[in-house]
């Protein structure tokens, strides 16, 4: 299937590494004009640099801090006029821990990460939307979502929050030609799950390999997902 984009516009949060990082090189494949948005200026420099292009595509890069929610408002005020028909958002997790350990800040943090940030590009980018009467908003989440998994506290019930708003906000937009959906992954080859695996195989004594084969044991395919299959 030959999926085409053109002089489409998507802003990629997170696209620095794993599957921020496949989904803006793939969406750029298909002729998407990307604007990478991230904290790692850096980083995100080296990425836009990177993004094939074949089509002239002037990528771009926004710079902040998602816990941050006044940096993000003002970066996307910096777009200006920028038409945005795409945004993916996707953002690194929490730290894991159990829920009763974990401490209220840790929940602001990551409500505003995940949740909230989401939230403000949305309220930023829907008025051109439903002008233009087209829009796709993906939210990268978590298979968390259903059922929570055992020590991401703070991460299952912030991405259950945040599926909970992708629905809702689903609902409201669709009469415009907008879409939100949400995108539920499981264990992927991405720099937060080699972080899970090395905690586990400290708590557990084990090897890092006997980790990640139990994982990849739970998945029905037996083996991890890679980033560019989300």
């Amino acid at each position: 299937m030959n999926i085409r984009f053109d002089n489409r516009v998507a802003l990629v949060c997170g696209c620095t590494q794993g599957i921020g990082l496949s989904i803006a090189t793939m969406l750029a494949e298909a002729g998407c004009t990307v604007i990478g948005f991230a904290r790692n200026h850096d980083s995100l420099q080296e990425v836009i640099s990177r993004l094939p292009a074949e089509n002239g595509q002037q990528h771009q890069s926004l710079i902040a801090d998602f816990s941050d929610l006044h940096a993000v408002q003002s970066a996307m005020e910096s777009l200006g006029d920028t038409p945005i028909d795409i945004i993916i958002n996707n953002s690194g997790g929490p730290p894991p821990g159990t829920i009763e350990q974990s401490s209220v800040s840790a929940f602001h943090e990551a409500f505003n990460r995940l949740l909230m940030a989401s939230h403000v590009i949305a309220q930023y980018c829907l008025p051109g939307m439903k002008e233009r009467s087209y829009g796709r908003i993906i939210n990268i989440i978590s298979t968390s979502v259903r059922p929570p998994l055992d020590g991401l506290g703070v991460s299952n019930t912030v991405r259950s929050a945040t599926a909970s708003w992708s629905k809702t906000l689903s609902n409201e937009v669709a009469q415009y030609g907008i879409t939100v959906n949400s995108v539920l992954p499981g264990a992927t080859k991405t720099g937060r799950l080699n972080a899970l695996i090395e905690r586990k195989s400290k708590e557990q004594q084990k090897s890092t390999d006997d980790i990640a084969n139990a994982m990849a044991d739970e998945v029905p395919m037996k083996r991890l997902g890679e980033p560019h299959e989300i």
